[in-house]
């Protein structure tokens, strides 16, 4: 599991010539990295000078924490998602039954594997979303740290939108490629645009 392994060891898989961990695993730990920001100029908005924004400021740590076990649970579910797309491929097809068992069992691991980044995006947007809060209430000292949160869950959701569109197109069935178009399609629009907004804003304070 990645959210077990070391750094070290989840790079040296990412950088091997293996299918899984690939790009959506990535993406997830960009944003459990993005969730865990959040997380920490949270604490750093806390003590006698934050006092009257505890109960936000608290609110924001247990979210941003809970999403940082969410995002880890993503990057796995991904690599295993995926996996099951290449075992789907594996399947025996040397018989009119065996292929058209073969290619369900494809369908059904795109289809499901879609499904992944698609809650990422998800995920990534709650993030931003409170960096939003956050960022009204912040430390100053480490405001930059919600500006690299920003980046890291557009970087989530941008790499998720590539991931869902992947399977999606690998899907033959027109009625179930049309309704994860529509369950899919403009997900990362309002993440991307929320996200760039907040960078600007961080930028905006330092330089002012």
């Amino acid at each position: 599991m990645i959210s077990s392994e070391t750094i070290n060891d989840y790079l040296t898989r990412l950088a091997s010539r293996e299918p899984t961990p690939g790009g959506g695993a990535a993406a997830a730990l960009h944003a459990a990295q993005a969730a865990a920001l959040v997380a920490m100029v949270a604490r750093y908005t806390t003590g006698g000078k934050y006092e009257q924004h505890a109960d936000l400021v608290n609110r924001i740590i247990r979210a941003a924490d809970e999403l940082v076990v969410q995002a880890l649970r993503l990057s796995d579910a991904d690599q295993q998602a995926f996996q099951g797309v290449i075992d789907s491929y594996r399947l025996p097809s040397g018989t009119d039954e065996l292929k058209a068992a073969r290619t369900a069992r494809i369908q059904e691991a795109l289809i499901s594997a879609a499904q992944v980044p698609a809650q990422l995006v998800g995920l990534a947007g709650a993030i931003v979303d409170l960096g939003i809060e956050l960022f009204e209430v912040a430390n100053a000292n480490v405001i930059s740290d919600i500006a690299a949160a920003a980046d890291a869950a557009r970087a989530a959701a941008t790499t998720a939108r590539v991931n869902i569109d992947i399977n999606v197109v690998a899907v033959k069935d027109p009625a179930a490629r049309s309704q994860l178009a529509e369950q899919t399609d403009g997900l990362e629009e309002k993440v991307i645009l929320a996200a760039d907004s907040l960078v600007e804003r961080v930028r905006g304070r330092i330089l002012s």
